[in-house]
């Protein structure tokens, strides 16, 4: 008598863990696209457009009390 009933709940067990998990429809994820778009080309850095950093001797600074 001791085993069916060990039976019935082992077999319950795995029914509720088996149980456990996502509800709802199923995920599929996004499709991915056929051909992949290319890189655009960085564009080239001129010189003329290049700004230096500032120095600290250019930067103005105010008190925070506003004085």
């Amino acid at each position: 008598m001791r085993r069916p009933i060990l039976l019935l709940l082992t077999c319950l067990a795995f029914a509720a863990i088996a149980g456990c998990g996502n509800k709802g429809p199923l995920f599929y994820p996004p499709p991915e696209p056929a051909h992949p778009a290319p890189a655009p080309a960085p564009a080239p850095a001129h010189a003329a457009t290049a700004q230096a950093p500032a120095s600290a001797s250019s930067v103005q600074t105010k008190p925070l009390n506003g004085q």
